[in-house]
């Protein structure tokens, strides 16, 4: 079963030179519990939402989108 975060971390993979699945996974899930941290609770709520596949992401922000932030933070290349 596919999940937002394994999504995710297939385009990161696409995007950031050198690094394997497993790898983008792990820094996936590390940045989203960051961030998840951070945010209001109410925030936390729709974001566990939508790693769970809750919500539908097509007339928001893409995994595309999502996959290039998470690239730009691992260094990877800026297209």
């Amino acid at each position: 079963m596919s999940t937002v975060k394994s999504e995710i971390a297939k385009l990161v993979v696409k995007k950031v030179k050198g690094i394997t699945e497993p790898q983008a996974l792990q820094a996936v899930e590390v940045v989203l519990d960051f961030v998840e941290k951070k945010l209001p609770p109410n925030i936390g709520n729709k974001l566990d939402a939508i790693l769970s596949g809750n919500v539908d992401l097509s007339d928001g922000v893409g995994l595309d989108d999502a996959a290039g932030l998470l690239g730009g933070l691992l260094g990877g290349d800026k297209k």
